[in-house]
């Protein structure tokens, strides 16, 4: 599967020259962000920076405020995990001064896609690099007799007892489990996820910032300083998690699927995932009553959905419960109306820290 998607993109790539030579599809709207201002010479061309998707547009943007066109690859409200470039993507990327990208394993169209790249200039920036990267598993793969403790790397297992409803699983298991590997194969077996962590979101900031240094040395202090005002909200709200979640009275909550590790890991709260990493995953029976059970538990009153997916099985489970459901954003993307809000990833993260304030303490 994987060398036949990386065929395509091959394939994508080596028909861009044409595509170049016959016209552009019109862009797709940008969502608005929040920049410092800086003022190139009028006659100064902008750095072209391409971006894979939406936080990646947020933080670049923010760093290289006006001095730089930043183009996001995936369109709004479009589910960036099984984004493909099409050859028009292909042709603006080898154009391109800039690119950014999450890394991770989110991208997994993107070593097909640099190795088919003749543009020597292209500065490639990989915002996740040197950060601890999570194994894709290791929160789903939980211990629900556990689930009060602080996430911690390594230290879940999938231990529950639920003979019945695996007997009933069946083929279902089965489907899913060959999804989930599916999935968990396309991302490198890696948890992406790092952007939903404010801590992790300065790394990234920081990561662009040397980029576009690299792509302008001589805006490299415009950079800095945008880099600098744009990490201080970050800090802020930083620790905005940290003060709302410290005296909370409960530290897990139940999530479409598994984005928020990262967060969960840096605030010490447990994310209990219905499916894996992909939100277009669906969970096998037996992983239904699984989290079924633990809502029962636990007493959970709260089951979060997401905006870019159906929230058909968070329903399911809320009803079985009788609990309410609530938006938990991942941010990988904004959809239109968000955009029309002039919504950005600190207030979508607000609205989250909100949601999670709730859920902590009913």
């Amino acid at each position: 599967m994987k060398w036949a998607k990386n065929s395509a993109i091959a394939l994508i790539f080596s028909m861009a020259l044409v595509v170049t030579g016959c016209g552009q599809k019109a862009p797709a709207a940008e969502p608005a962000a929040s920049t410092a201002t800086s003022t190139p010479a009028e006659t100064e061309q902008k750095l072209n920076v391409q971006v894979s998707f939406y936080p990646m547009y947020e933080f670049t943007k923010n760093v290289a405020g006006d001095l730089a066109d930043v183009h996001t690859l995936v369109p709004a409200g479009m589910e960036p995990h099984d984004w493909e470039p099409t050859p028009q993507d292909m042709a603006s990327i080898e154009k391109a001064d800039v690119l950014v990208y999450n890394g991770a394993g989110m991208e997994s169209w993107i070593d097909q896609v640099k190795d088919s790249l003749n543009s020597s200039k292209l500065i490639q920036v990989e915002a996740s690099q040197g950060i601890s990267i999570r194994e894709g598993g290791e929160e789903e793969e939980h211990d629900h007799d556990h689930a009060n403790e602080a996430a911690t790397d390594h230290d879940h297992s999938d231990e529950h007892d639920h003979a019945d409803d695996a007997a009933k699983d069946g083929n279902d298991h089965a489907e899913a489990s060959s999804e989930e590997h599916d999935h968990e194969h396309d991302h490198g077996g890696l948890d992406p996820h790092v952007w939903l962590s404010p801590a992790l979101a300065i790394k990234e900031v920081r990561n662009i910032e040397a980029g576009l240094a690299k792509a302008a040395p001589r805006h490299a202090e415009q950079f800095k300083q945008n880099a600098d005002a744009y990490a201080a909200k970050l800090e802020a709200l930083d620790q905005d998690f940290k003060a709302a979640v410290k005296d909370s009275k409960r530290k897990d909550f139940i999530t479409q699927h598994a984005a928020f590790a990262y967060l969960a890991q840096e605030y010490g709260l447990q994310q209990v995932p219905i499916a894996g990493l992909s939100p277009e995953q669906e969970p096998s029976a037996a992983q239904m009553a699984s989290v079924i059970d633990f809502a029962k538990e636990h007493k959970v009153k709260t089951i979060f959905f997401e905006t870019l997916v159906s929230s058909k099985v968070s329903d399911t489970i809320a009803q079985e419960v009788g609990a309410k459901t609530a938006v938990l954003n991942p941010i990988e993307g904004l959809t239109e109306d968000e955009v029309k809000a002039g919504k950005d990833y600190i207030s979508v993260m607000r609205e989250n820290l909100e949601a999670l304030k709730l859920a902590l303490n009913e």
